[in-house]
């Protein structure tokens, strides 16, 4: 019996994945949740896991592919063991497209493979296909990438055209708008262009109104300063400053549900969990785990929570539901010492905060000048439900519960 495996459902909102590797070939045994292949997503990246035992029997979306959500990727032969002709079969190309220039099987055994976005590029560049095996490929086990092939026209480019190549040339700047030797070209990679389009969707949807307050945070510095290093020592876990954050806006945002809402055509869907999407950086994206019920963590389960999602991410071992049902999101925008910005909202949510840099500052309290430590908060909010009375509201809230942190 074949079991089609399907890509699956990695986050809301999420409407494809695409095939980064796979760990398994065509032939090959299968135990049931062994982890067979990993896909990305432009807010997860994850090891998939087969759904059932038996025979990898087809693959059917080669690395590199997207695939929308529920389309078959592979299908799994369950009551198949492997035999002989399995153990010592030779694994198959993964690229399915025929080979450009219709080159057999035999000639190319043990070359490297071209992905049909490679092939496409040298195509329609008129590169033949024996001179783009000479490119050094940057890709695993000297794969020509398409990075590679778009280097390699770049800087034929640079030599005086002439016949053929003179065509080549003029084909690629029209593709790549390069006109002169100052401009490099980088296209996007799958996950840039998947966040580029979550990002104008969200503006599209909903039109942004961004308030911006400041707090003194003297009294969550000074504590934090004392009891971090017993904090580590005692739970095994850093003390953040984005733990305060978000103890305060899951208090808050019980106060102020509306905050904590999405809208469905005419309708808004006050949700009764608080769900926290907490933005976590990379080297080239930008993830927002969730931390799930904040409102019923302490401040010492939030650090916790935060520590493992944070780690998750980096080490790319977040699993799907992970990514899911946030319902209001922060980003710390004073991580590289910027005071505050003007976040996008996480669509479906209908509101994001912002936290900026927390500096030292002449401010003036009970009549005289003192040193505080002070920080922008920016509250971008869906100006669909939410007005600004409201945002303002709960803006000052926010104020309120870090200016008047107790630790009892």
């Amino acid at each position: 019996m074949k079991v089609d495996m399907v890509m699956p459902q990695m986050g809301e909102s999420i409407v494809e994945g695409t095939i980064v590797k796979w760990l398994k070939h065509k032939g090959d045994a299968v135990e049931k949740e062994e982890i067979i292949l990993e896909i990305s997503t432009d807010k997860v990246d994850s090891e998939i896991p087969s759904p059932a035992s038996g025979i990898l029997d087809e693959i059917l979306a080669e690395e590199g592919e997207t695939v929308q959500v529920g389309g078959v990727i592979a299908r799994i032969e369950s009551n198949k063991k492997p035999g002989k002709a399995a153990k010592t079969e030779e694994p198959q190309p993964r690229q399915k497209e025929e080979e450009y220039e219709q080159v057999s099987a035999e000639e190319d055994r043990g070359k490297v493979f071209l992905s049909p976005v490679v092939k496409k590029i040298a195509r329609e560049n008129d590169i033949s296909l024996n001179e783009v095996k000479t490119i050094n490929g940057s890709g695993a086990h000297g794969r020509i990438t398409k990075s590679d092939i778009l280097e390699y026209i770049s800087s034929k480019g640079k030599e005086k055209p002439s016949g053929q190549t003179e065509k080549a040339a003029s084909t690629f700047a029209e593709q790549t708008e390069i006109k002169t030797e100052s401009v490099t070209v980088i296209p996007m990679d799958h996950v840039r262009k998947r966040i580029a389009e979550h990002m104008v969707m969200s503006k599209k949807t909903a039109p942004h109104v961004t308030t911006v307050a400041e707090a003194d945070l003297t009294k969550i510095v000074t504590y934090r300063e004392k009891a971090k290093k017993s904090f580590e020592e005692q739970h095994g876990v850093k003390l953040t400053f984005t733990s305060f954050f978000v103890q305060a806006i899951a208090s808050a945002l019980k106060q102020f549900p509306l905050l904590n809402s999405s809208v469905d055509g005419d309708r808004i869907l006050q949700k009764k969990d608080i769900h926290i999407g907490i933005a976590v950086g990379l080297e080239d994206k930008l993830i927002v785990p969730v931390i799930r019920h904040a409102d019923d963590l302490s401040l010492i389960g939030i650090a916790k929570a935060l520590a493992d999602l944070t780690l998750r991410t980096r080490d790319k071992k977040l699993n799907p539901e992970d990514v899911q049902g946030g319902t209001f999101s922060l980003t710390n925008i004073g991580t590289y010492g910027n005071l505050f910005g003007t976040p996008i909202i996480n669509q479906p949510q209908v509101g994001i905060l912002g936290t900026g840099a927390i500096k030292e500052r002449p401010v003036v309290v009970d009549g005289m000048i003192a040193i505080r430590n002070m920080i922008y908060l920016s509250l971008t909010y869906d100006h669909r439900i939410i007005d600004g009375l409201y945002a303002g509201r709960f803006m000052q809230t926010m104020v309120k519960l870090l200016q008047e942190f107790s630790s009892s």
